[in-house]
């Protein structure tokens, strides 16, 4: 047995063997504002409710383990103490994780990851209209567990009021639990999916994804691709030039065959069959093609 003292590894081997270890762990899709009222948004696994009475939620948006950085969304709650945590289903899940890329402060990480402001009843920060359940929280106390690269920062946050969808309730008005088809984060790049198992989702955080604003409004049109298509075409790092557009099609005449016939529902639907193969790249190309 691999046996380890805290203090005899790097923070970033102990912090990937407790999240190897440790899951699967909830998100909490954290929206927060700033003091100059510009939206944040994004997932932090470190999460949990801790209480019904009061109702009580935690999570911790903990200092970076490679520079000891503060992320956005701690920096928000310490100054506007109000979050929404919104829970993620496999319907948002590559859009939620699109919206984890490190993007500049200010950066609206609702148009990034392509996902609906909606605006709060109670406090500033939005809700996500995709979300199954979106809770609207006042920010209670920030405790911090240490001053290091790693150490967290735990969000203690009191719920003001919940909306539920009304599709994913049962007969007797509670939570369906096939229904909602949550996710949760275990170990590396991997998730499960509470009714069917684990699958993976690479995570955007070493190349700046273009967004899904980005995607040119005719494809965000589309009537055969989904938000995880979107997700998927906004982690690419930039789009491809002509030269490997025409290269592709050279080597994929049924590619070719299919874009000279102009038909946009083929299109899509077989640039569609790469994203389902986790092969972004080639769908741009098939999308972009003349």
């Amino acid at each position: 047995m691999l046996t380890i003292e805290p203090k005899d590894v790097s923070v970033g081997k102990l912090h990937q063997y407790l999240l190897g270890a440790v899951g699967p762990r909830p998100i909490a899709f954290a929206s927060t504002i700033d003091e100059q009222g510009r939206p944040n948004l994004s997932p932090f696994s470190f999460f949990n409710v801790f209480g019904s009475n009061p109702p009580v939620l935690i999570f911790s948006p903990a200092r970076r383990g490679r520079d000891n950085t503060t992320k956005h969304t701690y920096e928000n709650t310490k100054k506007i103490d109000e979050v929404v945590i919104n829970i993620v289903n496999y319907d948002i899940v590559q859009q939620m994780s699109l919206s984890s890329t490190e993007y500049a402060e200010g950066v609206n990480e609702f148009e990034k990851a392509g996902l609906t402001p909606l605006k709060s009843d109670l406090v500033k920060p939005f809700r996500v209209a995709e979300s199954p359940v979106q809770m609207e929280c006042k920010v209670h106390e920030v405790v911090e567990t240490g001053q290091e690269g790693g150490a967290g920062n735990l969000v203690i946050c009191h719920v003001l009021k919940m909306h539920i969808k009304e599709e994913i309730l049962d007969e007797n008005g509670y939570i369906d639990q096939h229904k909602i088809d949550q996710v949760a984060r275990m170990g590396g790049n991997w998730y499960t999916r509470a009714n069917l198992g684990m699958f993976e989702v690479p995570k955007p955080l070493s190349t700046l994804g273009i967004g899904v604003d980005q995607i040119p409004e005719e494809i965000r049109k589309s009537k055969v691709l989904t938000g995880n298509d979107y997700g998927k075409l906004g982690n690419v790092e930039s789009l491809p030039k002509k030269a490997a557009i025409q290269q592709f099609l050279a080597a994929n005449p049924e590619a070719a065959e299919i874009i000279s016939e102009g038909n946009t529902e083929k299109i899509h639907k077989m640039a569609q069959v790469y994203l389902d193969r986790n092969e972004p790249e080639s769908a741009w190309k098939i999308l972009l093609a003349k």
